[in-house]
């Protein structure tokens, strides 16, 4: 039975460290008849608030990829949609510099976007990219200069009709391409270190046990 649980630690360790190294994509969604918003905080504020309480025809998911992402697909309805997009990802100490970022949205009541809690771009009128980045009143994009750690992108919209798909892309000097999770993996906190060292201390105490129990 000790053994058991020590086991299980070191289950654990190891499963801490392969969550910690997939990247997430949250998407989450709610009903709303809300309008265009006079700023960035005032659209994080209403769609905050929709998808607390998501109802039938919304929901919330963890995407595989975010391209050609639609809430009529994922869960029914395509109309009076708030939605709220969650991006975390990582980036190691070769890959830091000036990144670029762009989002294909169908957001007929505007919306906004922010990196790591700061508002990037905000558009207050209809949005809708029809599957190409041809007009830029179109679409939200930003430039950022991204360190070496772990950030987040949120991005929240409004619309009333007709929830075509849309799509979120980074371009870090290699050309654009689509978040998805196998991508941009986060950086482990020093923490999930931590659990792993402590998971492969308790494997050597029990390979010393067992060598100790054979030679005696």
């Amino acid at each position: 039975m000790k053994n058991f649980a020590k086991l299980t630690a070191v289950a654990l360790a190891f499963s801490a460290i392969a969550s910690a190294n997939a990247s997430v994509i949250n998407l989450q969604t709610g009903f709303s008849g809300a309008g265009p918003q006079a700023t960035a905080e005032a659209y994080r504020a209403v769609v905050d608030a929709a998808v607390a309480t998501p109802g039938a025809g919304y929901g919330s998911t963890v995407l595989a990829s975010y391209d050609n992402m639609s809430n009529h697909a994922l869960f029914g309805s395509s109309t009076n949609i708030a939605f709220k997009s969650t991006i975390n990802f990582g980036v190691q100490a070769g890959e830091t510099g000036n990144w670029s970022f762009r989002a294909g949205v169908d957001f007929g009541g505007g919306g906004a976007v922010f990196l790591d809690g700061h508002a990037v771009d905000f558009r207050n009128t209809d949005m809708w990219w029809a599957g190409n980045y041809g007009n830029s009143s179109q679409f939200f994009q930003f430039a950022a200069n991204i360190g070496a750690g772990n950030h987040t992108i949120t991005m929240y919209g409004l619309e009333g009709c007709c929830d075509g798909a849309q799509q979120f892309q980074f371009n870090s000097g290699s050309g654009f391409h689509s978040f998805d999770n196998q991508t941009l993996n986060p950086v482990p906190e020093p923490e999930t270190y931590a659990m792993l060292l402590a998971g492969l201390g308790l494997l050597g105490v029990m390979s010393h046990r067992k060598l100790k129990a054979k030679a005696a």
